[in-house]
C-alpha cells in the first residue's frame, strides 16, 4: 500500500508535510534547533525581524504559568544589516520553503521590510504579524481593528508579489471581522492565534511579575482557544489558515486540521520537548496509514457538518 500523501499547498507555496513552527520558537536565524533537521517540517516560520535593532522587554521576560508559558519579550531583533551578513547566508542554505515572519510600529515600517525582503529573492512567502501596537492609532495593534488590519496588508501587498500571510491577534470580538477584512485586502493566507494577553500578579508584592507587566500566554493551555477560533476563521473566509496555539503531538495536529488549518505549528512545546514535531510526523503518517486516509488535506475542515469525510478502513 502506497504511503499517504503528506503534501500540502498553502498560499501557492508546496510544502512536503503540513507540520513547521511558531516564528521564533524554533531558534533564531543561524541558530536553529540542533534536536532535528530544518528540513524535517514542511515549511520554516523563522525569528520576526523588524527594519532596525530593538532591545526587546525589560526583564523577566519569560515565566512558567499553569499548563503554559507567560512571557513578554518584545520581539528584540539585531540590525537589519546583522541579517544580511548573519541570517541570510544560514537561510540561503536552507531547502524547504521559509516564509519570514515581519513586524512594524506603522504602515510604513510593514511596506519597507516587505520591499527589502522582496529585493532578497529567498523567501517563498511574508508573514505579518500584526499584533503590534499602531503608534497613529494609540496604541491599538493592527490585528484587533478591521480597518487597519485592511490598510496595511493592502499596502504590503502593492509593494511585494510574494505570499502575504496575515497573523492574527486573538480577539474573540473582531476575528472573524479581521480576517474577512485581511482577505478582501489580498492576503494569502491567515497564521492564527498568536498568544493572547495575559497578566500574572505576585501575591506577595501584588505586582505583575513580567517586566512589562501585560505579557502573553502560550502553551497547552490556550489549544480550546485556538482551534475555535481556527474554526470560526475557516468558516469567515476562503484562504488557507496556518494554526498555532498549544500544540503539542499528532492528535492535536489532527484537531487543528479538522477545525480548517491547512498546516500547523508547533510553539511552547518546542522548549519542553524539542523532538515534539519530528514525533508527530511519525505518528500523524501511522494515523493516515491506519484510517486509510490517503490525502492528509482530507483531514482540512473536517469537523465541519458540511464537509464530506472520506470513508475510513475497517481498522479503527
Amino acid at each position: 500500500m502506497p504511503k499517504p500523501d503528506l503534501r500540502v499547498t498553502i498560499a501557492g507555496i508546496e510544502c512536503k508535510n503540513p507540520l513547521t513552527v511558531g516564528s521564533g520558537t524554533y531558534g533564531h536565524h543561524g541558530h536553529f534547533s540542533p534536536f532535528f533537521p530544518v528540513e524535517t517540517m514542511g515549511v520554516l516560520f523563522p525569528k520576526t525581524i523588524r527594519a532596525y535593532k530593538w532591545p526587546g522587554n525589560p526583564a523577566p521576560r519569560v515565566l512558567e504559568a499553569t499548563a503554559g508559558l507567560h512571557s513578554s519579550v518584545g520581539i528584540p531583533c539585531n540590525s537589519w544589516e546583522h541579517f544580511i551578513a548573519h541570517d541570510v547566508p544560514i537561510l540561503k542554505t536552507l531547502q524547504l520553503p521559509i516564509v519570514q515572519s515581519v513586524i512594524g510600529r506603522t504602515e510604513d515600517e510593514y511596506v519597507e521590510l516587505a520591499e527589502r525582503i522582496d529585493d532578497l529573492n529567498l523567501f517563498a512567502g511574508l508573514e505579518l504579524n500584526l499584533s503590534c501596537p499602531n503608534l497613529k492609532q494609540g496604541g491599538l495593534d493592527f490585528g484587533y481593528d478591521p480597518e487597519s488590519a485592511f490598510k496595511v496588508v493592502k499596502r504590503v501587498k502593492a509593494t511585494t508579489k510574494i505570499p502575504i500571510f496575515a497573523k492574527l491577534a486573538p480577539d474573540y470580538s473582531s476575528l472573524s471581522k479581521v480576517a474577512k477584512a485581511v482577505e478582501a485586502a489580498g492576503a494569502d493566507a491567515i497564521s492564527m492565534i498568536n498568544a493572547p494577553r495575559a497578566i500574572m500578579i505576585d501575591h506577595v508584592t501584588r505586582k505583575p511579575r513580567i517586566g512589562n507587566k501585560i505579557g502573553s500566554l502560550s502553551g497547552t493551555a490556550i489549544k480550546p482557544l485556538a482551534v475555535y477560533m481556527i474554526w470560526e476563521v475557516y468558516r469567515a473566509v476562503q484562504i488557507p489558515i496556518v494554526g498555532m496555539g498549544g500544540v503539542t503531538d499528532f492528535r492535536d495536529v489532527i484537531e487543528f486540521m479538522a477545525a480548517g488549518a491547512r498546516a500547523v505549528g508547533f510553539g511552547t512545546i518546542n522548549y519542553v520537548d524539542p523532538m515534539a514535531l519530528p514525533t508527530a510526523l511519525v505518528k500523524l503518517t501511522a494515523y493516515l496509514e491506519e484510517h486509510g486516509i490517503k490525502d492528509v488535506n482530507e483531514l482540512v475542515g473536517s469537523a465541519h457538518d458540511d464537509h464530506k469525510l472520506p470513508a475510513l478502513s475497517a481498522v479503527i
